[in-house]
Formats: C-alpha cells, sequence, structure tokens
C-alpha cells in the first residue's frame, strides 16, 4: 500500500490546537513530579535560574529544530530523515533513536501513568483520611507490590490513550488537548491558589525564587541542563510529528516560545503549590520521587479540604500523563502510516497493543520479576528508563542539533524561519544550534553514562575509558 502524499497530510486546524497538543506533549509527569523534587534536592532557586537559563539556550533551539524537520518534510521522524537524506543512510539513525525512544517510553510512562489513576481512586475513595503517615506512604510500596492491580491501571490508561490517537489530528489529538488542557491548566490554578493561601507560601517562594548559589553543585547544573532538554518531549519523535502537521505560515519561534513558556509555567507553579502545602506542614523540601506517592497524601491527609484537593491532585498528575503519552503513541503511529501505509485504526491499535504488552514487565518489576535483574543489576523498569532517559534521547537530540547546525545542506532551514516571519532570529538560533546546544546534551550524554557506569563498564572490557577510569 503506498503512503499517503504530503500534499493529504492533515493538518492542526488552529494555531491554538497545535500550541495545546504541543505543550500537552512536553507538560507530564516530569513538570509535576519530578521538577518540585529535583528542584528540592538542588537547593532551589539558585537551580531554577539554571533551569530557566538551559531552557532558553538548550531546550528552546533543539524543540525549533525538530519542529523545522517535521514542517519541511511533512513526515514522521524516521521519515522526515530519510526525505532529508536518501542517499546518506547514516543520518536516518537520529529518526530511528527517537521513534524507539517513544516506543520503549510510551511503554512503561503508561504504567507510571497507572500509578496517578490508582491514587486518584484513592483520593475519589477518601483513602487517605484519619490514617497515620506510616500508613498512607506504606500504600505506595504495597502498589507497587501488587503486579496484577499496576497492570490494569496500565491497561485502563493506553485504552485511554488509544481512544484520543484514534480519533486522528483534529477530531482527535487536538479536540482533547482542548479540553484537557485547560482542565490541567484550571486544576493547577485551584492548587496554585490553595498553595499561595497557605502558612507555609512565603517560604515555598522564597526557596523557589531566591538564589542561593552556595547550594548550587556542579551536579545540580546538570540536572538542570538534563531536564530542561527532557522536559520538552525532545529526542522522542514527538515535536517532529506534530511540527509535520503545522502550516507553512505558523511563526516557528513564536509557537516554540508559547509552547516552552507554557510547559515552564506550569512547572513552576506545581513547584509553589506542593511546596507552600509541604513546609505549610513542617515537611522537608528534599523529599525526593516519593514526594508525590507518599510525601503529598500525607500533607492532604492533614489539612483542611485535603480530600478534595487530593483529587484535583491526583487528576492534575494524569491529565498531564495522557496529553504527554498521547504524543508518543502518535509519533509511532505517524511512522506506520507514512512509511508502511497502515490505516490509522490499525496502526493506533497495533502500538498501543505492542507498548501495553512491553510495559507490563514494568508493571511487574517489584513484585513478579523483582529477581529479574538486568544493566548494572536493576530490573526492567530501572534498566528501560536507563536506556530511554540516559542515553536514546540525548543520543538523538545531540545528533538532531548537529545535523540541523552542520549537514542541513542549503538554506532550507533558514526558509523555515523565513516563512514563518522569524528571520530575524535565525543568525541567534544557527549560532546556538551548532554550538551551545549540541555542547550542552554531549555534556549531558557523557555525564549520564558515567552516573550509570558505562564508563567502568567500558574500562572492564576495553581498558582506562572516561573520567572514573
Amino acid at each position: 500500500m503506498a503512503a499517503p502524499s504530503p500534499a493529504a497530510r492533515p493538518l492542526w486546524s488552529s494555531r491554538l490546537g497545535f500550541v495545546l497538543a504541543a505543550a500537552g506533549s512536553a507538560v507530564g509527569l516530569g513538570n509535576i513530579w519530578k521538577f518540585p523534587y529535583i528542584a528540592g534536592q538542588n537547593g532551589g532557586g539558585a537551580f531554577v535560574l539554571v533551569y530557566l537559563l538551559c531552557i532558553a539556550v538548550v531546550g528552546l533551539p533543539i524543540m525549533m529544530a525538530e519542529l523545522m524537520i517535521g514542517r519541511h518534510t511533512r513526515k514522521d521522524a524516521i521519515g522526515a530523515f530519510v526525505a532529508l537524506e536518501p542517499h546518506r543512510r547514516g543520518w536516518h539513525v537520529p529518526g530511528w533513536i527517537s521513534i524507539s525512544a517513544a516506543f520503549l517510553i510510551s511503554s512503561y510512562y503508561s504504567v507510571v501513568a497507572g500509578w496517578t489513576l490508582d491514587y486518584v481512586y484513592r483520593a475519589l475513595t477518601n483513602s487517605f483520611s484519619g490514617q497515620s503517615a506510616t500508613v498512607i506512604e506504606g500504600l505506595f510500596g504495597a502498589l507497587l507490590q501488587d503486579g496484577t492491580r499496576q497492570t490494569l491501571w496500565h491497561l485502563l490508561f493506553m485504552l485511554l490513550c488509544l481512544g484520543v490517537v484514534i480519533g486522528g489530528i483534529q477530531k482527535g489529538i487536538e479536540r482533547w488537548n482542548k479540553i484537557l488542557m485547560p482542565l490541567l491548566f484550571g486544576l493547577l490554578t485551584l492548587l496554585f491558589i490553595n498553595g499561595l493561601l497557605s502558612p507555609g507560601a512565603g517560604q515555598a517562594l522564597e526557596f523557589l525564587f531566591r538564589p542561593d548559589f552556595a547550594k548550587l553543585t556542579p551536579g545540580s547544573v546538570l540536572e538542570a541542563l538534563g531536564h530542561s532538554f527532557f522536559t520538552l518531549s525532545l529526542g522522542m519523535a514527538a515535536m517532529i510529528t506534530y511540527g509535520s502537521y503545522l502550516n507553512r505560515g505558523e511563526n516557528l519561534f513564536i509557537v516554540s516560545l508559547r509552547v516552552a513558556f507554557l510547559d515552564t509555567l506550569i512547572a513552576l507553579m506545581a513547584g509553589i503549590a506542593i511546596f507552600a502545602v509541604v513546609f505549610g506542614v513542617g515537611l522537608e523540601a528534599a523529599a525526593g520521587p516519593g514526594l508525590i506517592f507518599k510525601t503529598i497524601p500525607v500533607v492532604f491527609s492533614q489539612i483542611h479540604g485535603g480530600p478534595l484537593l487530593a483529587v484535583l491532585f491526583f487528576l492534575l498528575l494524569a491529565f498531564a500523563a495522557l496529553t504527554s503519552n498521547i504524543s508518543l503513541l502518535e509519533a509511532q503511529v505517524a511512522y506506520l502510516i507514512d512509511e508502511r501505509g497502515w490505516p490509522r485504526r490499525r496502526a493506533t491499535l497495533g502500538v498501543a497493543a505492542l507498548a501495553f504488552a512491553v510495559g507490563i514487565p514494568t508493571a511487574l518489576s517489584y513484585n513478579v520479576l523483582a529477581d529479574w535483574k538486568l544493566i548494572g543489576e536493576r530490573p526492567f523498569f530501572d534498566s528501560a528508563d536507563l536506556i530511554a532517559s540516559n542515553y536514546l534521547l540525548p543520543i538523538a537530540g545531540l545528533l538532531i542539533a548537529l545535523y540541523v547546525g552542520w549537514f542541513w545542506r542549503g538554506n532550507e532551514e533558514k526558509e523555515e524561519l523565513v516563512a514563518g516571519g522569524s528571520g530575524w532570529v535565525y543568525p541567534l538560533w544557527h549560532w546556538l544550534i551548532r554550538t551551545v546546544s549540541p555542547l550542552a546534551v554531549a555534556v549531558v550524554l557523557y555525564y549520564k553514562a558515567e552516573e550509570a557506569g558505562l564508563w567502568r563498564w567500558l574500562a572492564g572490557l576495553f581498558g582506562p575509558l572516561g573520567p572514573s577510569s
């Protein structure tokens, strides 16, 4: 079956539809779960300042590059590089890595999103009220030990994603993002206002916005740099795919800026909302990954209006996870439609079914398959996340930055910016994408590999390599 022509490709019906969909892709559990706890672990205000700088000089230029590739070729992530480089097959690699990352992340992300659905149910049934902190914190451990429960929530979440993506670009993804993103922002606003009215509001604002550079370490800078890249859904085929549905006349710089702004705003609002209530009951900011599923439920069990706030908070998490995973599924579905000629229904069902199946070992990682260790004695979930986050995403981002900055022949990238009326930003963007962005991602990749022990492993095979040899 022949692939559809670029001319027949569906497009976003409006700029708002694209911005909400792209922001929905970027705004995920990383904003509401990861950003608050890594800010807490890395000293607050100074970390936030470095993070904002990294968004501007690393994340935004690479986002523009990915949207540019997608819009120029009107193809999925793999097809885009095939179209750009039909005779230089080495440059097809970034597309394959991006799609691989999208697939792997969508499989385990769905399981984590299932945890949020479980906590929505617990909040609706008022499971936190009247319980001790020890009992509430133990609920998360009990969930991890229950493989069947995790698998069922994983299935439900994947079915929700399938139901959106199968509807197509305008009637599925765009329509639902126009519903989900305002709901997400509305829920966050309610929680944000509640935070500002809580006793810990002043302490939260000071913690997040008053830089104390004495608390900033080289590790903190690397964490900010890495998160600024990953939070925008870069290196996972989503922005290339969404860019392929974007109208030619849209200003790539402005729409990218809007997406980055919404993504950052939501992360900061979530940080204020969370730290205000945490500080208000005298708990610590540096609670780590357990902040959301252990500390926050304890907080809601102790404050006035806690049961309602718990429902709103975990619904917020679920909506954020849904809009992100939709984009990951769409990136894979677009490949099957564009390159394999599959109809959307068949492609969506196939991708969702396979992602669900590969996600099952994640749901069983801390129970039935607890003894199954893969990379460095890590269980399946941790190994899959290590491969995707530490290697696939930064490698794809690095190659995309290098390609657009140094190897894209002709002036096509400049023409894409000029077409939307943002040609004036080309010199600065081109300098960033050629130098600062790839160098920054390379540094993140190098130290992520060091953190994961890759250099030590290679040293054992080939002799001294890397910083720890």
